[in-house]
């Protein structure tokens, strides 16, 4: 784009010069045009274009403009804004009683202004790098004290991705330890619908029978594991407490799915023998969002602390002997574990988690349960009242759920219910069901007892206004159809809850429950734990094989609408055209990058859009009478959870070998695919793959593996040098899963949410996941998600940025990704040794620093220099993936040159700190290196032993002191925090201990 004149007396710049000047693509592309010469001049190229011929093999690069239709011209961010709000205005917010898993709250308006409106806590990275997430490690730690103590169980991990998934999960947990002969995974009949359509996914690649009856029936399935629901999705609330000792004392694990509200006044699992609770925290002020995001909750006994899936936060040391927190258990990851993990999680939902914490810390535990009782009350009423109508309830027991026989009014019940503005349950043709919610007014029992009264009334031929047939009512047959009132049931009518199972037992008593009521504190509060660490708002975040990229405002402001972030993911398909209309255009928009046939959006996480197109494999192959075909071949160099989720999909994993320069070895694929050729079910491949190279050979690749009868997998996690310049789905792909929260800039949220669609090509449309709550989406495969559409809610944010790019400005952002990425390995190339690159020295998207001479020759490892770049003011790149001793940097196309050169010149004067190791002007343990990062406390003390000097360690180059970054704490000790595992808050003594020494 020329730029536009600033000559006031100019007046021969045209009206399309105007317009392009308020384009969307410079403000999210870093590089200004001048400033790409500058790059490329240095790299010997005079274009974009020809640095692209370089670095993309020609046989796969797309030689036509990415075919996104009406979205193919960019939209500026108010003619964006524009089109998505006319697409919400189709959306219907009715009032939702819906229930099922899912219910209307308030989100404090503290908590939603400063945390999921605050780019400090959702554009952070997954805390693996402890010293600079302290915040996030903190509010992640609230929320697994939280869920610890409203379980009753022992320890609780840093959320799920859903309840359903969690469920399935806790299934696979159970099936590890289990010391029974049994497959059988018993479900009572009154668990979540989605839950159990999950489940029964999960079990049948798992080779797991699942049995679906009667609680009570629980006993005689001699099953491993029995999953129950507390209270039932028909709102009973069921005293399990002896069916559980009994099927423990027989030798079955027990699972229940529980609501946390509805803990606070009943008696937690943890307290009647349950070994895991788990459920969905959506309730604690986060919106429904047509089914997510949300955090799901796991929690176990102590002794399944080391089978526990996805996140720990733990607390441990620092190198001062300071408390300080990290995430624990570190070995479980994926790709260290690989196929043998517990799971193939990789993060889940922790800006989800950290608002579901932050809600209980404003409320406190006597607001929560304030809440509860208030719900429960008018629970309790509006029974009292329907039964006055005349109506039965089927459930004699209930929290806040009522199922209402109504027999043949049951779809003019509906009607009516609609009419007003209201959604009830689908239950069956004879049942309906009513769930209240912390939104629930005494005007809406009025008006839901009106519906009730009205469809009655009609079945009896009462068409008169209730007031003119009562005032004509001579022998009473009107009466009872009289609206009943409020406070004479209040004082009438009792508890619907079994005094056996109220709860006796204290929560959230821990002093972070019980400090910040007032929005004074908790702003305060939030703000301190924001300042603890980094995120984009400050710096860039140079993790390869992450995408850290602009999550732009424009692309965030969608969330908060009602007609986006109040809609129920089961609410009737008349009232959603809009944001399936959305959700269309956006699958139309992948399939236009990808080149496949079809996208699904249900999967809620890269992890489970692997799994999603791995189970689409294996059903395409048993469709074909091939069930056999069951071996998975996988790159040395693949991410984790490739492995994780081939194993979860009933694979087995057989590794292929890299040659020397990093790119698969052909001779072993082609030997493992001839030997395995009657077993081949597919080979996983990441592209460009994680040495950060486009490999030449990938036609090939794909050829070797379809000749012997395998799919393609192409992990989409790279797709950020791809779209617009190749597509997977053109050059031999079957499959491929998306990384919305890399690629298409959903912010990482300091560890979730994310979305992770499955991308098929034609032959594999039949087999993309289904679910039971949507016809449409009936396939031969099952759920993965707990609701039709995934992470919904946040699908906006993609289809804004793709509208704002267009398809030009999609394909420069990928061309300037991989010149800010060969700019950043030719600039530090001359000082580190570049480990993989492809011809003439050039790298895809991410490079990769070999330091493991420098470990060598000095010690010097790639945790010091990821401490050391703290004090420098920076997140580090990933250590040690995919090659040990490595550090993988992807700098992405959103960052200035003057913040990739502010990032190089810290790199380079950091190996001008171990040079002075190798030369013996520095120790080889006392150095700048080895005791990064250097805290405040540190800087301060009146003692300073050290043989550098203070203004070294905390102001290494002059632009720090202007914007310098303070560390918490100082290097996490993670041997200490893994052999005392300790994952609660802190004890009061302490925390003030902590305190105190922070002051000295």
């Amino acid at each position: 784009m020329q730029p536009l004149s600033l000559n006031l007396i100019d007046s021969s710049t045209s009206l399309q010069a105007c317009e392009a000047y308020d384009s969307f693509a410079k403000r999210h592309l870093g590089l200004s045009d001048a400033e790409q010469q500058q790059m490329l001049a240095e790299l010997g190229f005079t274009s974009r274009k020809a640095l692209i011929d370089v670095v993309v093999p020609a046989d796969i690069r797309r030689h036509d403009a990415l075919p996104l239709g009406a979205f193919s011209e960019a939209k500026s961010e108010a003619q964006a804004l524009a089109a998505l709000r006319a697409l919400a205005a189709q959306n219907q917010v009715l009032r939702s009683f819906i229930g099922q898993g899912y219910y209307g709250t308030h989100t404090p308006s503290v908590i939603l202004r400063n945390v999921l409106e605050n780019p400090a806590w959702y554009t952070a990275y997954t805390p693996y790098q402890p010293e600079i997430s302290q915040g996030r490690l903190t509010a992640l730690l609230n929320f697994q004290q939280m869920v610890t103590d409203l379980t009753g169980l022992a320890l609780a991990n840093a959320s799920m991705l859903d309840e359903a998934t969690a469920a399935a999960e806790a299934m696979g947990l159970l099936w590890r330890v289990s010391t029974t002969q049994s497959k059988i995974f018993y479900v009572a009949e009154d668990v979540l619908p989605q839950t159990i359509a999950v489940v029964q996914t999960r079990a049948q690649a798992l080779g797991i029978d699942v049995v679906v009856g009667p609680a009570a029936a629980a006993m005689q399935a001699q099953a491993f594991g029995v999953l129950l629901q507390y209270p039932g999705v028909d709102g009973a609330v069921r005293d399990d407490q002896a069916l559980v000792k009994a099927l423990q004392a027989a030798g079955t694990r027990v699972a229940v799915a529980a609501d946390l509200l509805a803990l606070t006044l009943l008696t937690p699992p943890g307290e009647w023998g349950a070994d895991i609770a788990l459920g969905n925290t959506q309730r604690f002020g986060v919106p429904m969002g047509f089914g997510g995001p949300h955090a799901a909750y796991f929690a176990v006994r102590d002794e399944y602390k080391r089978h526990l899936p996805g996140r720990l936060v733990g607390v441990t040391v620092d190198a001062q002997g300071n408390p300080a927190l990290r995430l624990a258990l570190q070995t479980r990851e994926q790709h260290i574990r690989r196929e043998k993990a517990t799971s193939n999680i990789c993060t889940a939902q922790a800006l989800l988690a950290i608002i579901a914490s932050m809600y209980a810390l404003y409320h406190g535990p006597s607001g929560l349960r304030a809440i509860a009782l208030r719900v429960h009350r008018l629970t309790d009423i509006l029974a009292a009242g329907l039964e006055q109508l005349g109506f039965e309830m089927v459930n004699q027991t209930s929290f806040d759920t009522l199922t209402i026989k109504t027999d043949a009014l049951t779809e003019k019940m509906h009607a009516q219910a609609e009419r007003h503005g209201i959604n009830l349950r689908r239950i069956n043709a004879t049942q309906v069901g009513v769930s209240l919610d912390e939104t629930t007014t005494r005007a809406d029992l009025i008006e839901l007892w009106t519906v009730f009264g009205l469809v009655s009334r009609a079945a009896e031929g009462l068409v008169k206004p209730l007031s003119a047939a009562v005032k004509d009512d001579t022998v009473g047959t009107v009466a009872r159809f009289s609206l009943p009132e409020i406070e004479a049931l209040d004082a009438t009518t009792g508890s619907r809850l079994p005094t056996s199972l109220l709860r006796q037992s204290n929560y959230l008593t821990h002093p972070v429950f019980n400090s910040y009521h007032t929005e004074h504190e908790m702003l305060r509060y939030l703000r301190n734990l924001a300042d603890q660490d980094l995120a984009l708002d400050r710096t860039m975040i140079p993790l390869g094989s992450c995408t850290m990229k602009l999550n732009a405002s424009s692309e965030m402001l969608p969330l908060s609408w009602p007609e986006f972030a109040q809609i129920h993911p089961f609410a009737p398909a008349p009232q959603t055209v809009g944001y399936r209309t959305m959700i269309e255009q956006l699958e139309q928009m992948l399939i236009a990058c990808t080149g496949y046939a079809a996208v699904s959006l249900q999967p809620n996480a890269g992890s489970q859009g692997e799994y999603a197109g791995l189970l689409a494999i294996r059903a395409y192959h048993a469709s074909r009478g091939q069930a056999q075909r069951d071996v998975c071949l996988i790159p040395a160099s693949a991410h984790g959870t490739n492995p994780a989720s081939a194993q979860m999909a009933g694979m087995r994993v057989v590794v292929v070998r890299c040659a020397a320069n990093g790119d698969i070895d052909l001779a072993d694929l082609r030997a493992q695919a001839a030997q395995y050729a009657q077993q081949l079910a597919a080979i996983m491949i990441t592209y460009p793959s994680t040495h950060g190279v486009f490999e030449r050979n990938v036609r090939e690749i794909c050829e070797i593996v379809h000749t012997h009868g395998g799919q393609v997998y192409i992990d989409g996690a790279n797709m950020n040098a791809m779209v617009g310049l190749c597509a997977p789905g053109q050059f031999g792909g079957d499959v491929s899963h998306l990384n919305l929260h890399k690629t298409f800039c959903i912010p990482h949220g300091g560890g979730g949410p994310g979305v992770g669609p499955v991308a098929v090509a034609a032959h594999l449309v039949p087999f993309l996941p289904g679910h039971v709550t949507t016809p449409s989406q009936a396939g031969e495969v099952g759920a993965v998600s707990a609701a039709p559409y995934g992470s919904a809610s946040i699908l906006p944010i993609s289809w804004m940025y793709i509208a704002m790019m267009g398809a030009a400005g999609l394909t420069a952002a990928t061309e300037c990704a991989i010149l800010a990425a060969n700019y950043l390995a030719h600039k530090l190339g001359a000082h580190y040794p570049l480990l993989y690159s492809g011809p003439q020295a050039k790298v895809a998207h991410e490079c990769i620093l070999d330091l493991r001479p420098l470990k060598e020759a000095t010690g010097i490892t790639v945790e010091d220099v990821a401490k050391r770049l703290i004090d420098y003011g920076f997140h580090a790149p990933t250590m040690s993936f995919p090659v040990p001793g490595t550090l993988m940097i992807e700098p992405t196309e959103s960052e200035s040159k003057a913040e990739l050169d502010r990032f190089i010149d810290a790199m380079i004067a950091i190996r001008a700190e171990i040079r002075e190791i190798e030369e013996g002007g520095a120790d080889r343990v006392d150095n700048l290196l080895k005791n990064a990062p250097h805290t405040a406390q540190v800087a301060t003390a009146s003692a300073w032993a050290h043989t550098y000097s203070r203004e070294a360690a905390v102001w290494p180059q002059p632009i720090v002191l202007k914007r310098k970054y303070w560390p918490p704490v100082g290097r996490a000790d993670n041997a200490y925090g893994d052999r005392n595992l300790f994952c609660s808050c802190m004890p009061v003594e302490e925390s003030l201990s902590a305190e105190h020494k922070e002051d000295v």
